[in-house]
């Protein structure tokens, strides 16, 4: 027998009988002819389907109804009905109230059958849906914590050098990735990078920037080590996945970076004019096989300045058109006090360009005062 529990309520006998006979054989069945009962029956009974009389005594099926799925929102309901008067009316009612069907006494046997295997089905169909986005979820969420878990603090200081980034996913499982090490005794790496797409595919390709980027260890992470790395990480990948990013490492007086198709890192100093860390070689792809050039620049210890980012900010839309790269590089040059103060005010005059509109992709912004 089916463990599908069926409640049945009519008034008249002959019928609760009729309607017992004809399920009692594949389904566990209780009824009622009382319509107050039937809600302290169902509080013991638990029914997965009630099949209601909408003239009773007392209270009507579609009372009956509400009391019922006070108990349980999620019970279905059939209604039954031997008058012909007003007919429309109460098919309309029923309708509005989310009956899953309306029935006109007499029914043929087979169709009362098939009408309740099919709600049971729809309802068995229902239940699976919700255990498999339950654990779809659970899922989504260990995936969610193993990405975050990839990214060091938003605020840390490594080799003298100050971080303050600014990590805003647009969706549970983003494409953006950034990260800084230490480079005794007084250096650092930093990395911003944007893998296509997003999801567990993004995810992966996060985790496999992270893990190029710390295996270059041996390389003194040098930047064009850690690109290469990556490129060989992800030729297993298809060719609709690729990823842009930057890395750069302080040192000694010098700034070595790799920019491979990355949208240009900025150099803020007070000696000189502002420098774009421009791409010095195309995106990482499991299609392509080149060659990143390794750029140096000599950087001073004591004021200067690197903006990393992704594309979000300098895409983000308003009415006038995108943000741009030349908003940004202006808002960089007005140099307040500290990194921390220029991310909320980078952040602030692109929330003011957009008037609110939300942002499209993943945004990422990385300040690192030198």
């Amino acid at each position: 027998m089916s463990p599908w529990r069926i409640l049945v309520v009519d008034d008249e006998t002959g019928m609760l009988r009729s309607v017992e006979r004809v399920l009692s054989r594949d389904y566990q069945v209780a009824s009622t002819r009382s319509s107050l009962e039937a809600v302290e029956l169902a509080e013991v009974f638990k029914p997965d389907l009630a099949i209601l009389d909408i003239q009773m005594p007392d209270l009507d099926g579609f009372q009956l109804m509400e009391n019922l799925q006070a108990f349980d929102p999620e019970l279905d309901v059939i209604f039954m009905t031997g008058s012909i008067h007003e007919l429309d009316a109460k098919l309309i009612r029923a309708i509005r109230k989310d009956a899953f069907y309306f029935l006109q006494k007499p029914f043929d046997r087979g169709v009362l059958l098939s009408l309740v295997e099919r709600c049971l089905e729809l309802k068995r169909l229902d239940r699976s849906n919700r255990k498999n986005l339950l654990r779809m979820e659970k899922e989504l969420g260990d995936a969610r914590a193993f990405q975050q878990s990839l990214l060091p603090p938003e605020f840390g200081k490594v080799g003298g050098i100050s971080i303050f980034a600014s990590y805003m996913p647009c969706s549970e499982l983003a494409g953006d990735f950034y990260d800084y090490i230490a480079l005794p005794p007084d250096g650092a790496v930093i990395l911003i990078a944007d893998v296509s797409g997003h999801g567990a595919s993004a995810a992966l390709l996060t985790g496999i920037v992270k893990s190029a980027l710390h295996s270059a260890s041996s390389k003194v992470y040098e930047p064009a080590s850690v690109v290469e790395r990556v490129a060989n990480s992800i030729r297993a990948f298809g060719d609709n996945h690729f990823i842009t990013l930057i890395c750069a490492r302080v040192r000694n007086g010098s700034l070595d970076f790799v920019n491979a198709g990355h949208p240009p890192g900025i150099l803020s100093t007070f000696e000189t004019a502002t420098t774009l860390l421009k791409a010095t070689g195309p995106i990482i792809s499991p299609v392509l096989d080149p060659s990143w050039e390794q750029h140096t620049i000599h950087v001073n210890r004591r004021s200067d300045r690197i903006v990393l980012f992704t594309d979000a900010i300098i895409e983000a839309e308003s009415e006038s058109g995108e943000y741009g790269l030349h908003r940004l590089v202006e808002e960089v040059a007005k140099r307040p006090i500290d990194g921390k103060t220029l991310s909320e005010k980078i952040l602030q005059s692109v929330r003011q360009f957009t008037s609110g509109r939300p942002v499209k992709d993943d945004l990422t912004l990385l300040v690192a005062d030198l």
